[in-house]
């Protein structure tokens, strides 16, 4: 006769699994996700998908007129009675997705979004750019609504986005999407994220998570779920404007353009003499900028990334080779310091502030042991660290600090001293060296013995020449508008 003991153990394992299943397929209010409801809830009607999606190949807005031709003669049968005109959906969405972020998932994440929605609403990013959406899909949106298409306006005003990248994805989406602050074309979606990169700092901070658990099927729909009923937050974003001697040019990352020649601040004295010609690069940024050590860091691993991306296959992998460069660089060596490269930050850097409804800039010493300088806007920084700290009421009055948000109108800047130093504050052993909260900022950085520097802005890295006899500006100021973001889980405001 057989056994039949290892047959409860089976039983029970599956009920297990089944139990597990069940659990991570809910949504967050404890109900399971409908992949057919959801489906409804987000995709748009057929003609206005092939409509965006004609019109951003074709990069012309008209190129999709011929779909909603067709929809409008579809409203009448054959036998003149009227068919039902096609319905907005309740929330519809747009997903951005970078198949090079973080351990390169991206394309599992394309695979599986087009059997929750039009595949046209799904842009695999090394196709379709932001701004093309912003361009000509969204304006076919809109040109459709002039016309007189009711199913396109709702559609165009319930719109969210989704961004399925890491940092620097999601702020380059978020940079297309402020055009239409500019252009007086509103609303301006409200953006979801879907974490793919290595730190993740803004998805952290918007309650999205530091990682995208990519075996769980049902969290994609958990996750786009979130995104249509969720509620709104806000995020400030500031606009860096590099000002340096013309004749050499930047390999600047994406968020990062040459732009015509912006006259400085006059209000401010300049350390020595203005050069005849300057080239100039505006950019934005959402969570951080930083000059020094950790910028040379993370240029170094960007360009090993780029070069041989069999190394980086993972998050786990991605960080071990970051540690490794940090210590290749002499990020943690300090006997390293007898050469000028390394030298602490006050050797070739001014930094000026204006402190917030503050018309006045102010200059501010700078420790000479800082060999990294960062302004921060979020509570997130290198994979959900907060350096600023929560600091105490009592300190925040005698420094003259206020507590920092990211919609506040100030960044927190602060200073390492080297790996070591910042080792221990990543593990909340000690705090950053606070330096100052700030509505503006300007560096003035002089090269001296410096032929370079490094600098980065939400972890896209770039090598910066330096002139000996001239200086180069760095100006930081708050984008008028803010960036409307959807809130994930556990959101700090």
């Amino acid at each position: 006769m057989a056994s039949s003991g290892p047959e409860p153990t089976m039983n029970k394992s599956s009920s297990k699994s089944k139990v597990i299943k069940s659990i991570r397929s809910c949504s967050l209010s404890g109900m399971k996700v409908s992949k057919d409801k959801l489906r409804q809830k987000i995709t748009m009607p057929e003609y206005l998908r092939l409509a965006i999606s004609d019109a951003i190949k074709a990069k012309n807005i008209n190129a999709g007129k011929h779909h909603f031709d067709a929809n409008k003669l579809a409203d009448f049968s054959d036998d003149g009675g009227d068919n039902p005109p096609p319905v907005a959906p309740e929330s519809p969405l747009v997903v951005f997705v970078n198949s090079k972020s973080g351990g390169r998932h991206g394309s599992e994440l394309l695979s599986k979004l087009p059997d929750l929605m039009g595949e046209e609403q799904v842009l695999d990013l090394q196709n379709i750019k932001p701004h093309e959406f912003v361009q000509y899909g969204l304006a076919c949106l809109e040109n459709f609504a002039s016309l007189g298409d009711t199913c396109a306006k709702e559609t165009r005003e319930r719109l969210r986005i989704v961004v399925a990248g890491g940092d620097g994805t999601v702020g380059w989406v978020l940079g297309c999407l402020g055009e239409l602050h500019k252009q007086d074309r509103d609303p301006v979606p409200p953006t979801a994220i879907i974490p793919l990169g290595t730190g993740n700092d803004l998805s952290r901070s918007f309650g999205w998570g530091g990682s995208f658990p990519f075996k769980w099927k049902t969290a994609i729909k958990r996750t786009l779920d979130r995104a249509i009923q969720a509620p709104l937050g806000c995020l400030d974003s500031w606009e860096l404007l590099i000002s340096m001697p013309a004749g050499e040019e930047l390999d600047t990352p994406h968020a990062l353009k040459k732009t015509e020649v912006v006259a400085l601040d006059q209000d401010l004295d300049i350390d020595g003499e203005l050069p005849e010609k300057v080239s100039c690069y505006q950019g934005v940024f959402y969570n951080y900028f930083s000059i020094g050590m950790d910028a040379q860091v993370a240029y170094g691993f960007h360009n090993l990334r780029n070069e041989k991306p069999y190394l980086a296959k993972g998050r786990i992998a991605n960080k071990i080779i970051y540690s490794g460069y940090s210590a290749k660089q002499g990020w943690f060596f300090t006997p390293c310091m007898t050469d000028p490269s390394l030298r602490g930050l006050k050797n070739i850097l001014r930094m000026h502030i204006k402190r917030l409804n503050s018309p006045t800039w102010e200059l501010i010493p700078l420790p000479s042991s800082i060999r990294s300088i960062v302004a921060l806007n979020l509570h997130s920084y290198a994979s959900g660290r907060n350096p600023w700290g929560n600091l105490k009421p009592e300190y925040l009055e005698k420094k003259g600090f206020v507590e920092a948000n990211s919609d506040d109108g100030l960044l927190e800047i602060f200073g390492f001293k080297q790996g070591w130093h910042a080792s221990f504050v990543m593990v909340d052993l000690i705090s950053a060296k606070h330096i100052a909260q700030a509505a503006a900022i300007r560096f003035e950085i002089r090269g001296g013995m410096w032929e370079e520097g490094f600098m980065q802005m939400d972890g896209e890295p770039w090598k910066q020449p330096m002139d000996t006899d001239y200086s180069t500006f760095v100006d930081i100021k708050r984008v008028p508008f803010q960036s409307i973001m959807i809130k994930g889980e556990n959101t700090r405001s």
